[in-house]
């Protein structure tokens, strides 16, 4: 036996040999794995590290013009070092800050009918409401450095997170496309004759394309400052336009099915960005504010805008009807042709203020492409490797055509919208909320970035998922769309929102407990 153990020793490399053989080994691996395709590689646990020496040329010429480099890498806490934390503020009070809020009032009295009083008493107590779950899920970004749709992962797993992944994709494009028309209408206004609805769409959106191109630091930078002029445009149309605001349609008092139903398409528009709302703060330092300041700082940039607009909309929809130059108007062109009108009496300037009024759409359309083209680096995994700005030139090669398909059918396109979304986005909101609070307890650590990418050790799904489609056994009798209404919403108005966040929420607790017991780890 010892002449045996002997041998085998003999056989075998000194451990010197070994680790000489490893070096040469990995040598060769990184040699033949040099050059473009290692540069795109992501491996298991990878977070995002500043090289400039391992980028391509043409790569680092573009960073160094300012261009973002990391993706959906998870931000380590070194590289969290962004302390403007008014940021978080001016992110969303800028891109709500603009005409997009004004059709989704419109809606309220225009294809509801409701009283704009009703109305403006919805917007307020469900903004109150809705604008929460988004706030709160935003201060994950400085906390866990991760993405929203990678932070997801940790409760839809790497595979099932798919499935929530295409579906924000394709809200947030959806908002896009009704600020992208918006502001094509408002261009198109200035000269209906000559400029169509179509040119206009594709003048914003290009114009977009830039910001949303250089991504994270070129987004704060137009974000901080682009209010400004998008506020005072906007009280000078109202200051021109206002005197007709009070020529409101004679309609019954509110229906409990009419302010439901608006309610939904409101819980819509602001529960949505709870699938984005991290993506831009991933860079903040979570260590030199607290939860509270920073969950303020994003609860107040979206209700301070998104309130008084709506409810301009609301009025602006009640008036239409009894002022004829604004129904011909919104006929042809749209809210643009109705601001175009309220504008009339300051002649030139009033043009000039439907520009600014046009391109108060971009900061919208920017961040969401951005976090469009983040969401395309996480449907496979070869995508990943692939760097952010080539998702933006594709998501805007399609969102431009999809643009001008949806002005074809304006209003039916956007009450569909929003009245689709609220039900997934509700879904979505209570698994990450419920996660966050019951299961993780408010630990941030627990989010490992070195699994971000690493399916076995990612929760399998099942219990996210499960929850969210089980919820839908009541979530569908609760519907009341053009194309469907249920048997619940026949007599209450749609309530599909409410019961998708409740429903899965509740549900989601027993299921999610069932899944850490059997995997033995969270």
């Amino acid at each position: 036996m010892a002449s045996t153990h002997s041998l085998d020793m003999g056989d075998s490399p000194p451990p010197h040999d070994v680790e000489k053989q490893t070096q040469v080994l990995d040598a060769q691996r990184t040699s033949r794995e040099s050059g473009f395709f290692s540069f795109l590689k992501v491996k298991q646990g990878e977070v995002y590290e500043i090289d400039a020496e391992k980028n391509p040329k043409w790569y680092q010429r573009l960073l160094d013009a300012g261009a973002e480099e990391n993706g959906i890498k998870p931000i380590p806490l070194s590289q969290r070092t962004n302390t403007n934390y008014d940021n978080m503020f001016t992110m969303f009070f800028t891109c709500l800050l603009c005409l997009l809020p004004i059709p989704t009032g419109m809606l309220a009295t225009l294809t509801f009918g409701m009283r704009l009083r009703d109305a403006a008493l919805v917007i307020l107590f469900f903004a109150m409401i809705t604008c929460t779950p988004p706030a709160f899920m935003a201060v994950a970004g400085p906390h866990t450095g991760l993405r929203q749709q990678v932070q997801a992962r940790y409760s839809f797993g790497l595979y099932l997170a798919t499935i929530p992944l295409i579906l924000n994709a394709a809200t947030v494009t959806g908002f896009s496309l009704v600020s992208a028309v918006v502001g094509g209408q408002a261009i198109a206004s200035l000269n209906p004759d000559n400029v169509s609805v179509n040119v206009g769409i594709v003048i914003v959106c290009l114009i977009s394309f830039g910001a949303t191109l250089m991504g994270y630091r070129a987004l704060h930078f137009w974000e901080r400052w682009t209010w400004i002029p998008a506020l005072i445009s906007l009280v000078i149309a109202v200051g021109c336009g206002g005197k007709y605001l009070h020529l409101q349609s004679d309609v019954p008092p509110s229906t409990a099915p009419q302010v439901l139903s608006y309610a939904g398409l409101i819980a819509g528009y602001f529960l949505t960005f709870g699938g984005t709302a991290s993506d831009y703060f991933v860079y903040h330092n979570p260590q030199k504010a607290s939860k509270l300041k920073m969950f303020s700082y994003v609860y107040l940039g979206f209700f301070i805008p998104s309130v008084p607009l709506l409810i301009l909309g609301a009025a602006i929809g009640g008036a239409v009807p009894q002022v004829p130059s604004w129904a011909a108007a919104y006929e042809i062109s749209g809210v643009g042709g109705v601001f175009y009108e309220m504008l009339t009496p300051a002649g030139g300037f009033g043009k000039f203020i439907m520009v600014l009024l046009a391109l108060s759409v971009i900061g919208n359309i920017a961040i969401s492409m951005y976090s469009v083209a983040l969401n395309c680096q996480m449907l496979l995994p070869f995508f990943a490797r692939i760097p952010r700005f080539f998702f933006t030139i594709a998501v805007f090669a399609v969102m431009i055509p999809c643009s001008i398909k949806a002005a074809e059918q304006w209003e039916e396109s956007l009450e569909n919208l929003l009245a689709m979304i609220g039900y997934w986005a509700g879904c979505f909101d209570a698994v990450l909320i419920v996660e966050m609070l019951v299961f993780r307890r408010m630990d941030y650590s627990s989010y490992e970035h070195a699994i971000w990418n690493v399916g076995r050790k990612l929760p399998s799904g099942l219990a996210a998922i499960g929850a969210s489609i089980l919820s839908f056994g009541l979530v569908i009798p609760g519907m009341a769309e053009v194309w469907y209404t249920g048997p619940i919403a026949k007599h209450t108005g749609d309530i599909g929102f409410e019961l998708a966040f409740v429903l899965t929420a509740l549900l989601y607790l027993p299921l999610r407990s069932l899944e850490i017991r059997i995997r033995g780890h969270l």
